[in-house]
């Protein structure tokens, strides 16, 4: 019997399975201090035990999303507030390859915010 948070990734179809999936893959992969977790029935990433970052689809556009917690504390172009409080959200392709040089930009801006650090924000 698979999980649900197995279950997340494998009932969607594709790209947007492939895209989750290789997003989580990075998530995971960029510091040894990730962790996944299954809250809100949806697939969380916890960085040193706090809350870092989500994925979810879009339910109108059907389009896969990175939610990251902290986002409200950080400027990039690239992470939209839309009519969130806290967290801002980058949409991703799934038709395309992960952006992974952005997706490092807003990971390295996030990161310090776990440590107390102010972060200046990138503008474009």
């Amino acid at each position: 019997m698979i999980s649900e948070l197995q279950a997340f990734y494998l009932n969607k179809e594709e790209p947007v399975k492939s895209c989750l999936m290789a997003m989580r893959d990075y998530i995971l992969k960029y510091s040894p201090d990730m962790t996944e977790t299954w809250t809100h029935k949806m697939p969380m990433f916890k960085y040193r035990g706090k809350l870092f970052c989500y994925l979810w689809v879009n339910k109108k556009t059907y389009e896969p999303y990175i939610g990251i917690y902290k986002g409200i504390e950080i400027d990039h172009p690239k992470l939209d507030l839309g009519n969130r409080n806290k967290m801002k959200i980058m949409e991703i392709n799934p038709n395309e390859d992960l952006p992974i040089d952005t997706l490092n930009e807003i990971f390295e801006l996030a990161i310090p915010l776990y440590s107390g650090k102010k972060v200046v924000g990138k503008k474009g």
